[in-house]
Parts: C-alpha cells; structure tokens; sequence
C-alpha cells in the first residue's frame, strides 16, 4: 500500500493542494495537514516551539506555529546584493538568524504565516528562490569550493544546470507566491521526469575535486568526483557513485548508512553529464520503495536490486557504458580559515561560522558582513561545513575588508578558536525540529568547552579531530562520517561513534549507547588518554580508533 505521503502528492494538482486556501485561514498559524506535507517542495516546513509547547497546552493554547524558509543556491555562491536581501529578511520577517546548511545554502526560522509570501517575494525580486529545497525531489546541489578559481567556474556551472534540469515543472510555486497566472486551470502540466508523484524520497548530489572531499561526496545519492587533466585547468571527466545516504531510524535494523558506490567514469569529450543524472534520477522514480519512506532512499534500491543490476540499467537508457573508474585520492575535508590568495591574484577570506548561525550573540558577525556587504566588492560562498567564504577580493577591497574585520575583532576571534571547534557541526534540532530528540546546536559547543579542557590536559589541543552532532539518527550533520559523532537518542543522552577517517571515505561505528554528558566526558577522557600514549606519528584519532577496535559495542 502506498504511503500516506504518496497519495497526498499524486493528488496535490502539480503541488499545489490547498495552500491558497490554508493562507487564507488567519484563525490558526499553522497549514491544512495534507498541505503540512506540500509545502515542503516549495522550501518550506512548519514548525512550532518546542520549548513552550507544554506551557501553551496547559493553558489551552495552540503550539506556537512558524516557518522554516531555505534557499536553493546551487553551490552556495551569492553576491553581495543577495547578501543583503537575505540579511533585510532575517531581520524583519525571522527570528534574525541567519542558519548555514550543510548543503551550501541558508535558511531562515520564526517565519509567520502572513510573512511567508511577503518573503518568498522579496527573494525573488533578488534572484533567490527556495524551489525543491525540501520534499521527496532533488536538493540543493553542492560543490567543491577549495579549487583554483577555473575549475569553480566549470563546477558551478554544472551545479547550476543540474539544478535547472532537475526542478519541478509545475508552475504551482509561482502561481502561490509570485501571483502569475493558474496555468494549471487553463491547460494541462506535464512533468516527463517527476510525473505526478516525484521521487519516493528526497534526492541528494554532490561534485567533489579532489585532493579535498569538503563535500562529502560519499554521503550522497549521487556523487560525481572530478578527474582532472596533468595541468589541472581542466576536467576530463567525472567519476559517478551512487547510493550513499546517512540516515537511519533508532531500533530499525532495515536502516543503516550507506557510502556511495563508484560505478565508473565517463568522459565530458564523448557524452554529456546531464542525461547521466537525469537516468539516475528516473531509475529511483521508478524503482524506489513508495511503501515505506524509511527504506525509501536510492541507497536501498540499489542494494535491493543489486549494484550490477542498477549499472546495466543506467547504461540501457543513457544508451552508452561506463569507463572504468580513474584513480583518485582524497587528503582532507575540512575549510581553510582566514586569508589565501587564488591562482588568480584575487583574496578569499573564510569566517568560522560555529554551527552555521550567523548572528551578533557571541561575537559580531552579522554586523561585519553587513558592512562588508555594503562597501566592498566581493562575492559570498557558503561551505559544506556550514562556514562562510567571501572571496574574488581586489586588493583594493581587501585593505576595506580589513578594517571592518579589525573593528570588530574578527581576527582575535578567530584566532582564539580550538582545532576541535573548527571541525565540529551541529544540526538545528530543538527547539524547532520537530523530529529532534536531542539537543544539537544549543548544546554541542557548551559540551565542546569541556571537551577542549581534556584535550589540553593531554597536550592534545592542536589535534584536527572532526566531531559532529544530530538531534535524531536522521544525521543532517553527518555525524555518521566523522571521528567522534553524537547521535540524539533522547534529552540529554546520545549514542557516541567512532571511527570514521579524515578523507570521508569510512563510516564510524556505533561505540557507546545511551550516554549522558557525564559518561561522555569521562569515555573521552579515556580514549584521548589512551591515544596520546599510543597513538603512531601522522596519525589522526579517527584512524586510530579504526586500528585499536574501538568501534565494536
């Protein structure tokens, strides 16, 4: 039997549902249920407060409804005037922070209903849209941002005509917030790749360059690795993986997170990456599990039907075979913070953004890309790691920059920010994730100040270990690809992994379950112990928890 979520979208009229009508009902914050789900494609979710909602149940009051508004920014590359719309937005219709994905784009909280169109259209006057950031449809495309300023180039073009390729065709986001014309009324849509019902589950795709896999590539459902020619101005071709996919569900053993597969290369000279994707995409929207959304990603129609069996059935509808697969080898994953010059002569400079939040509570950052943003020429990058690059900087600009930075002690800051905390991530979970169980933003750098106390005790603060946190197993911080990851199992408790290594090319594994802050101080207290004593010269605590075991519960 198909999904509840299945029947609501072949229904939804190009996925539309009822969401004028839920608009127009001021009496409740929140959308018709089925509409609840719609919204999603569009780039929204509906949210409450989670902190307040039993307060507002005593007092028999309805939860406290807002939205979640992200944008698709293929590549996370913004200029300055969309800086400023997305900061005018923050300020005036959110809750004035500004949230750094993992996926290269920004989202916005605290969006009330009646804010919701007003915002999506100041967007649009700028050039933004949040089109299929959420929903069983692709996501934003991400891409490698450490790479000479010729190949971002070649990169981001292609993220953006992924992106392009694989939007909705329905017009139903224009008609609902942009006021254009009911095209649906008057003739029929058609839609050769989503058809009525999209994807089983949602889509996700990512372009790496080596020697740097800040993408994660392999946690995608589609990973193309750049190979490049022996001069490295230019790209042969790409190797393709698919299947790879983090999430899991807390005592569902049918879960598990999978690595991309490499299933080839192909060459840009003899075909074109774009029918590549697109029959990917169609195997999943005709193969993929629309029973059960738990088992519904990519990652699980491959290993149902067979990684030979989904290779043959790529290469008869794009109509050619793969080549075997080119070496590579990944060397890191991480930002490089502060200021590089490119292969071009011009200046990037890269903001450690703890967690993505963009905002003036511990130190002034909103306020130093503002009047960045306003008197400097330069362009706006977000990273993978929920960082903040400015780059294509003159040295002109450069001179404003560092002033602004100078006044607001952004180079003290930075400068006073452990190795450990640069290469932590969180997701949002509470208060407003509604499928959190844990904390996760709130509260991973609190537990980090504690965790930077053993590591000096041990002289082991210089050491670059990678820690991420979830509120919930799904794993939007892909804890399951980090050294030490934290995995939200209810309030106050986690299950701690371990294991993973500094390319991203090996899952950790679950150590220890059920732990509160005082067990995991004390297991980490022993384990940096252990690997100061032990550890061999060069090697990192992800490699070398792989080598002592420590991985097995």
């Amino acid at each position: 039997m198909l999904t509840k979520e299945e029947r609501i979208k072949k229904k939804s009229r190009g996925l539309r549902g009822t969401i004028i009508d839920s608009l127009k009902d001021q009496l409740y914050g929140k959308l018709h249920d089925e509409d609840q789900i719609i919204v999603k494609f569009h780039g929204l979710y509906q949210q409450d407060d989670r902190d307040i909602r039993e307060v507002r149940s005593k007092k028999k009051l309805d939860k406290s409804y807002s939205f979640m508004i992200r944008l698709r920014i293929p590549g996370g590359l913004i200029n300055c005037k969309q800086w400023l719309s997305i900061h005018n937005i923050s300020e005036n219709n959110s809750t004035g922070v500004i949230k750094i994905t993992t996926r290269q784009t920004i989202q916005l909280h605290g969006i009330i209903k009646s804010k919701i169109k007003p915002t999506i259209k100041y967007f649009h006057l700028n050039k933004l849209d949040s089109i299929a950031t959420c929903g069983d449809i692709n996501r934003n495309v991400i891409c490698s941002t450490y790479v000479k300023k010729s190949i971002r180039k070649i990169i981001f073009e292609y993220a953006n005509n992924i992106s392009r390729m694989l939007l909705p065709k329905t017009r139903s986001y224009y008609e609902i917030w942009l006021d254009e014309d009911k095209i649906f009324e008057k003739k029929e849509e058609r839609d050769p790749l989503y058809r009525d019902s999209y994807l089983p589950r949602k889509f996700k795709i990512a372009l790496s360059v080596p020697p740097n896999n800040d993408v994660d590539v392999f946690a995608n459902d589609l990973g193309l690795i750049a190979i490049l020619d022996k001069e490295k101005n230019k790209i042969n071709g790409f190797n393709i993986t698919v299947g790879g996919g983090l999430s899991t569900t807390h005592g569902n053993d049918k879960t598990y997170s999978r690595l991309g597969t490499v299933i080839g290369f192909y060459n840009l000279k003899k075909h074109h990456i774009l029918k590549i994707i697109y029959e990917v995409l169609t195997i999943q929207r005709d193969y993929g599990n629309r029973t059960n959304r738990k088992l519904a990603r990519l990652k699980y129609t491959i290993d149902n039907y067979g990684i030979s069996w989904f290779k043959k059935k790529l290469e008869d509808r794009i109509g050619f075979s793969l080549e075997k697969e080119k070496p590579f080898s990944f060397t890191k994953r991480g930002d490089d913070f502060g200021w590089i010059k490119d292969d071009e002569g011009l200046w990037r400079y890269t903001f450690f953004i703890e967690n993505g939040l963009i905002s003036d509570k511990k130190i002034k950052i909103k306020s130093t890309l503002l009047e960045i943003a306003k008197n400097s020429a330069c362009n706006f990058l977000f990273t993978c790691n929920q960082n903040l690059m400015i780059i294509d900087i003159n040295n002109e600009n450069k001179k404003i920059i560092e002033s602004i930075l100078l006044k607001y002690g952004i180079h003290d800051y930075m400068n006073s920010i452990s190795s450990i905390r640069k290469n932590s991530m969180a997701c949002v979970a509470l208060n407003t994730c509604p499928l959190a169980l844990a904390e996760g933003q709130r509260y991973l750098p609190k537990l980090i100040d504690k965790i930077e106390i053993i590591l000096n005790k041990y002289q082991l603060q210089k050491e670059n270990i990678i820690i991420r946190m979830t509120g919930c197993p799904n794993g939007c911080s892909r804890p399951y690809l980090s050294e030490i990851g934290l995995v939200g199992l209810s309030y106050g408790r986690y299950n701690l992994y371990l294991g993973s290594n500094k390319e991203g090319t090996r899952l950790n594994k679950i150590y220890k379950k059920n732990m509160d802050e005082s067990s995991i101080l004390n297991e980490l207290d022993h384990l940096f112990n252990f690997f100061k004593k032990e550890k061999l010269v060069g090697e990192s605590f992800g490699d070398f928890s792989f080598r002592k075991k420590l991985t097995v519960l």
